[in-house]
């Protein structure tokens, strides 16, 4: 009969995930629902987007973009770490994003300023300089999406492999989604509705996409990474003058 405990590797992976950063975004999932059933979208959405200044316009309309291309600079850069978590991120920003559209279609919900032009009319969204908002296709939010995918897989990283500062470090990152969520709202984007599903849904899939890692961890294309590549090309260098 096999041993249950044969295979140590497995068991560290599924217990090595960042539940700091899951716990506390299961409070913040649970909080912000909850405020969402007791309270109006659009009055919540008021009171979330009427501390405009311009210091805040101009920092979180340039953080908001974080969730557009910064993640896949992140990827490409982990190919000095290791070409497992660059692929892996990868591939879970490509494949969530991609659900996360059909997902904006199937609901076809409308943006914040279309929603109020319909049913409140009077009241008029502060503008940020530079920003055109949309108008459809608001639940749920992209970028919250992506927000949640990156740093949840930053959190997952410096848990599972054990580096120094994973856990201040699991609580910036967190503190790092939550701000790109909120610039949404901000910014009149989103609803808070549309950054809970997207928080929720970044979490979900990445989650379950993680599912893969024990598989893939064990195939040596996992620790590659450029710096190893270059290190054998100097040596195989090295080999060749000293062969003359």
């Amino acid at each position: 009969m096999a041993n249950p405990s044969a295979n140590p590797r497995r068991t560290a992976v599924s217990l090595r995930l960042p539940n700091l950063f899951l716990g506390m975004s299961i409070g913040f999932l649970i909080a912000l629902g909850i405020a969402l059933l007791l309270t109006d979208k659009m009055q919540t959405h008021l009171w979330l987007n009427a501390h405009h200044t311009p210091v805040a316009d101009r920092l979180l309309l340039a953080y908001t973009h974080v969730g557009e291309w910064v993640p896949y600079v992140i990827a490409l850069l982990l190919l000095f770490y290791k070409a497992g978590w660059s692929a892996f991120l990868t591939a879970d920003l490509a494949l969530s994003g991609l659900l996360a559209q059909a997902l904006k279609y199937l609901f076809a919900t409308d943006r914040p300023v279309r929603f109020f032009a319909l049913h409140m009319p009077e009241v008029q969204l502060p503008a940020v300089e530079g920003l055109r908002l949309s108008e459809f296709y608001s639940f749920p939010s992209g970028h919250s999406v992506s927000f949640f995918v990156l740093f949840l897989t930053l959190s997952w990283i410096f848990t599972h492999d054990r580096l120094r500062g994973r856990g201040i470090l699991q609580v910036l990152f967190f503190c790092m989604a939550l701000t790109g969520c909120y610039s949404r709202i901000y910014l009149s984007m989103h609803f808070a509705e549309d950054i809970w599903g997207g928080a929720l849904f970044g979490l979900l899939f990445s989650l379950m996409f993680a599912l893969c890692v024990p598989k893939i961890e064990e195939s040596a294309f996992w620790n590659w990474n450029l710096l190893a590549l270059r290190g054998r090309r100097q040596d195989q260098n090295h080999e060749g003058l000293a062969a003359r």
